[in-house]
């Protein structure tokens, strides 16, 4: 990939994240993604056993043949705040359209942990999330596979020592391409 086209993409990304959600990177917003997640009953066992996780309360996603998505995050373990986090993920394939959605990743174990927070991690494109509805105007969002709504109680289990869970927050976007998401991570 050129650095032309790197630079296109993430200017991409940055825009579509800034119409989608204003209000991205306000600090309450990471209070107010918890108790979303913490409400819904997918994540319950999550929150009580996981080792840490790692919460963005607004990621945009967005894409016209070329997608691109973009979030800010923090990573917690133990109940405290250790570090920032940030999401970008590039696809490619037949898509149009724009997202706001809320992600968290459940790390089961120090190993986990670890790996996501050596620097800078990776999903595949075979990786899935769960997407779950909190809420009257919830719509079902998802960065990679989901389950329907009405049975992501059975499907939400640790996959290589992580769970991934999305809520979508508003827009709507068709695509049929696969992209992995790209994480960096720095210590607070």
């Amino acid at each position: 990939m050129t650095h032309t086209f790197k630079h296109y993409c993430t200017c991409v990304c940055l825009i579509i994240s800034m119409l989608i959600s204003p209000l991205a990177f306000a600090a309450d917003g990471y209070s107010q993604a918890k108790n979303t997640f913490q409400q819904a009953s997918e994540t319950t066992h999550f929150f009580n056993s996981a080792y840490g996780y790692a919460l963005f309360p607004s990621v945009g996603k967005g894409g016209f043949g070329v997608g691109a998505a973009f979030g800010k995050g923090r990573v917690y373990q133990g109940g405290s705040y250790k570090g920032d986090t940030r999401l970008t993920q590039l696809s490619f394939g037949f898509q149009i359209g724009g997202q706001a959605y809320s992600e968290i990743i459940f790390f089961k174990n120090k190993a986990a942990y670890d790996a996501f927070t050596a620097g800078a991690f990776e999903f595949g494109a075979q990786a899935s999330a769960v997407a779950i509805n909190v809420g009257v105007n919830a719509q079902a969002g998802t960065t990679g596979n989901s389950a329907s709504a009405g049975k992501t109680a059975a499907k939400a289990a640790y996959i290589n020592g992580m769970a991934v869970f999305t809520v979508a927050k508003g827009g709507l976007m068709f695509e049929a391409a696969l992209a992995g998401q790209s994480f960096t991570f720095e210590q607070r």
